[in-house]
């Protein structure tokens, strides 16, 4: 019975691990005769598992859906994971899910190994969430539309007072707010759309389905990002960073602008701030040397900087520029602020 058990929990295993597997693949992997397969099946559908088979030269089994939550088995890299995942969904930006996600935390911790509870721990108190700020997400509504892509099936909501049919291909969250970049059909071209704005209604007709476009760029999350970089900032500008985008990517946070390769040795950054002073702070913090392209007002700002804090060194104008300094330096503490307000 023992090892009736434990080739049972294999076997789910094993289906959960990948959408579809033969009789003949499974048999192999438990070391047993696919006739004890079908009989492995048989009793996971029991225990409330919906296993769909089928036969012939393609056919197998794949784990599908059931009318109740069964057990679900999860190696150690999968039991953290989802720990961690728990417990920022427990003070994140879906609004309705904080309670959920804590009792399920709970649940899941009560069963973890000593082992693997030591490593939530230690995630635990050495980090400290910066995220916040922005409004939150119905989970109802986040779930629909991420239904409604992986379906590919079009969808009808009204969006700042006005009613819209689109075809959602991705949901994009940037730290601060959560977008859907869809295929606006009326408008035929690409859209993205603030999704706690977003108020689902029946589509025309019921659901119709749609073939997935390629998106702009081929990156969904470069091309949210640009357009809400276009919104989200009142000065947006354009940085060439003299550095390889690698040492770039590791030192600025994502939402710090939208980076582009333009040699071996450079990028370019799509940043901005709401105003030049915060935005001259926050270059100046970077730690790359880089040139303005955009906006020309931010290559003047800089130059006047430039000239003070020369100014600012010089001993026998150090008195007249004691105050110049000061304020400058507290401009200079904008570089938190152009760094936290990228992303609205």
């Amino acid at each position: 019975m023992l090892e009736t058990s434990a080739r049972l929990l294999r076997l789910l295993s094993l289906l959960q691990s990948r959408r579809d597997w033969s009789g003949a693949a499974l048999a192999d992997r438990l070391a047993v005769t696919t006739r004890t397969v079908r009989n492995d099946v048989e009793r996971l559908r029991s225990l409330g598992y919906h296993i769909d088979s089928s036969t012939g030269p393609t056919g197998g089994y794949r784990l599908g859906a059931g009318a109740a939550t069964p057990p679900l088995l999860l190696d150690d890299e999968e039991a953290v994971a989802v720990a961690v995942g728990l417990r920022a969904a427990a003070a994140g930006s879906v609004t309705g899910l904080e309670d959920p996600a804590l009792r399920a935390l709970i649940k899941l911790e009560q069963t973890l190994p000593p082992r693997l509870r030591h490593r939530v721990d230690a995630l635990r108190s050495a980090t400290v969430s910066a995220a916040g700020g922005g409004p939150t997400v119905d989970a109802a509504l986040l779930t629909a539309l991420a239904a409604a892509t992986r379906d590919h099936e079009r969808i009808s909501f009204d969006y700042k007072d006005r009613r819209r049919l689109a075809e959602p291909h991705r949901l994009v969250y940037t730290g601060r707010r959560w977008y859907l970049l869809a295929w606006d059909v009326d408008r035929g071209d690409w859209r993205t759309f603030r999704a706690d704005l977003v108020l689902l209604r029946e589509s025309p007709g019921g659901p119709r389905r749609f073939a997935p476009r390629e998106p702009p760029g081929g990156d969904a999350v470069a091309h949210v990002l640009r357009g809400v970089a276009s919104t989200a900032w009142r000065v947006p500008a354009r940085i060439r960073l003299h550095a390889p985008i690698a040492d770039v990517t590791a030192r600025l946070a994502s939402t710090a602008g939208l980076l582009t390769p333009t040699g071996d040795a450079t990028c370019e950054l799509e940043t901005g701030a709401d105003k030049l002073i915060d935005l001259a702070g926050f270059l100046g913090s970077i730690g790359f040397a880089f040139t303005v392209l955009d906006p020309p007002e931010l290559r003047d700002l800089l130059r006047d900087l430039a000239a003070r804090y020369q100014a600012a060194v010089s001993a026998d104008t150090a008195g007249d520029t004691a105050g110049d300094t000061a304020g400058d330096a507290a401009a200079g503490s904008g570089a938190d602020q152009a760094g936290t307000r990228t992303i609205e």
